[in-house]
């Protein structure tokens, strides 16, 4: 199993674009043996400490392999809608790890 955090930071009034990814792509996840486990959007007083710009949004994905999270990078109904996330994303950071 691995476990997938993604600090997501979007463009300026781009929000209407992320959200219509989304759409497409979270539900796409379970196809993978996939669950997204978690999807926060911080409002700024919840931070109890930031030295860097807050993300737009959270996510912690798990998935059984290596490979399905490959397969759900590379899945054919995901890259049509690669261009709404090119549009809107600014970076992501994303920290791989698996429980210990």
């Amino acid at each position: 199993m691995i476990y997938l955090t993604q600090l997501i930071y979007i463009k300026d009034n781009e929000e209407q674009a992320f959200q219509q990814f989304e759409a497409v792509a979270i539900p796409l996840i379970k196809k993978y043996n996939g669950q997204l486990l978690l999807r926060v959007r911080p409002a700024t007083n919840s931070f109890i400490e930031i030295h860097t710009e807050p993300p737009y949004e959270i996510h912690i994905v798990s998935f059984d392999t290596e490979q399905d999270f490959r397969m759900f990078t590379q899945d054919e109904e995901r890259k049509q809608f690669l261009h709404l996330k090119e549009q809107s994303v600014q970076s992501v950071v994303l920290i791989k790890g698996e429980r210990l």
